[in-house]
């Protein structure tokens, strides 16, 4: 316990001088912080009895547009991170009431300490080096991308202005900041349902930490803040470079191969696994909380996916948001009958909720680009996806995921990058990535599409795969990743947090049934 204090006490020692470092240096402030994105408040101001000009109108208009866009932002902004609520419902149902204050804690803190590692390095790594602010008044603060020259090409590999939000005093940054904020905290708990019920506090603790300020920002930066992986199509004609509208791959694929290493380098719950390698259902304890989240967290999406045209006055949201609806139902839809008729002759709750997170994860990257039908099959897949994954993982590569994260996040991030190559329609994206024309997959005539795509989800697994390794590894190293066996049979709510999800209920610990009050 004495590593931890001196742990936390460090880490509130280090953030409270850097915070004050970065504030004397790059502490600058805008003449007007309060006004437009560029720190110039639109005033339209007309003295009594006289008739606004040209210029006037042109201003109000140009104020409004904006003002648009950024409550657009901030209303999806709030809606993805209602997420976090669901998350914590359906990682908690899918998983046994002894553990239910761990599980819901962990996805608690993990929203204040992910985004404390965003607002520290984070952000400016993400997007130190995005550029003009379009949609938000054309903001061009955020300017300095750290760039290597390589065979005649140039490579952006990390973003080098923004930490703690110094220096970029303005009302967009600040806006970019929230929303994509509560993006990187979606990432950052994926991993704490593939490695509940035995994850060490103290250990997830300083994983998220590091999922804000390293893991996920520089993955994020080649793809959406102007890094190499968003140059394939103006350095090397790849398309328009790696396109993932919402998140497949930054996101998804991200959060879910660092449940994937997580969980095997955990190892599996006690009595998951018999001598002879075979797996043992561990039921989850609460159907119908999962079953809430899960609706909790569609509806978020509706703020993840068409709140990624970053403006309300991109009409493509509705057809963003409808994509997005059909894919949700389709994938529920295939997981459903996928089970009834194929797997286990019952239509399995636990697969309905996947394969709907599953549609909703497959097409959080082409929702954009395809069209409603295209969004049918992408749906339709992943629902199968989902299923015949999660059965690999669990008999296969004998990897415990309680939840189904990996096969949901990790899988389906992966096909919904490359249902992007595939279905694109070219109807959307003039000028994505700085490349001319629209956004076109292999189906419609772009094959160097998909193999941008390709090239994108290869390097997510690579990149994280490797981070995620290291990063554990020295958690393991430093506090111990896993409780002791005593503990995780007794269940987490005690010994690591103190106090019983269920207070006052006595549990059957092998049924995890309630007996009595």
């Amino acid at each position: 316990m004495k590593k931890i204090y001196i742990l936390m006490i460090c880490t509130l020692v280090v953030f409270a001088c850097t915070s004050l470092y970065s504030n004397l240096v790059y502490g600058e402030k805008d003449p007007d912080p309060s006004g437009t994105a560029t720190g110039n408040k639109t005033e339209i101001v007309a003295a009594s009895g006289d008739e606004a000009t040209l210029s006037d109108v042109a201003d109000l208009a140009g104020h409004n547009k904006v003002s648009i866009n950024m409550v657009w932002l901030l209303i999806c902004g709030f809606l993805v991170m209602f997420m976090q609520a669901g998350f914590a419902m359906v990682e908690s149902g899918l998983t046994r009431a002894k553990n239910a204050a761990h599980t819901m804690s962990m996805n608690f803190l993990i929203y204040p300490l992910g985004m404390i590692g965003f607002f520290i390095c984070g952000f400016a790594f993400m997007f130190g080096g995005v550029g003009p602010l379009g949609t938000l008044g054309g903001y061009d603060g955020l300017n300095h991308e750290v760039v290597i020259n390589l065979f005649g090409h140039s490579f952006g590999i990390i973003g080098g202005k923004g930490f703690f939000l110094s220096g970029t005093y303005d009302v967009a940054v600040f806006g970019m900041f929230l929303f994509q904020m509560v993006f990187m905290d979606t990432t950052a708990t994926i991993p704490t349902g593939s490695m509940a019920e035995r994850w060490k506090y103290s250990s997830f603790f300083i994983y998220g930490l590091a999922v804000g300020t390293i893991i996920y920002p520089i993955y994020g930066n080649w793809v959406w803040g102007g890094g190499w992986l968003a140059q394939l199509g103006n350095q090397f004609g790849l398309g328009h470079g790696h396109v993932d509208f919402a998140g497949s791959s930054v996101v998804h694929l991200t959060g879910g191969v660092l449940a994937l290493i997580g969980a095997k380098m955990i190892g599996p719950r006690i009595g998951k696994y018999n001598k002879d390698g075979s797996a043992n259902a561990i039921p989850g304890h609460n159907i119908p909380m999962a079953i809430i989240g899960t609706f909790i967290l569609a509806f978020g999406w509706f703020g993840f996916n068409p709140g990624s045209t970053l403006a309300g006055g991109d009409l493509r949201i509705s057809i963003v948001a409808v994509n997005t609806m059909i894919a949700s139902a389709t994938g529920a839809l295939a997981s459903t009958l996928w089970m009834w008729l194929f797997r286990t002759k019952k239509p399995d709750p636990t697969m309905m909720l996947n394969g709907m997170l599953a549609g909703l994860v497959a097409i959080t990257a082409p929702c954009a680009f395809v069209s409603v039908g295209s969004a049918a099959i992408i749906g339709l897949i992943s629902g199968v996806l989902v299923i015949e994954v999660a059965f690999f993982i669990e008999k296969k590569l004998r990897i415990d995921d309680p939840v189904g994260a990996i096969a949901v996040h990790g899988f389906n991030g992966a096909w919904g990058c490359l249902a992007l190559g595939l279905f694109a329609d070219g109807s959307y994206g003039e000028g994505w990535n700085g490349v001319a024309g629209k956004v076109t997959g292999l189906f419609y005539g772009d094959s160097s599409q998909f193999v941008a795509q390709l090239i994108g989800v290869a390097t997510n697994i690579i990149y994280v795969g490797i981070i995620g390794f290291i990063v554990f590894k020295l958690t393991d190293k430093l506090v111990g990743n896993r409780v002791d066996a005593k503990a995780e049979l007794d269940g987490l709510d005690i010994p690591e947090m103190g106090v019983e999800g269920y207070a006052g209920i006595k549990m059957d610990k092998n049924s995890e049934t309630p007996l009595s009050r």
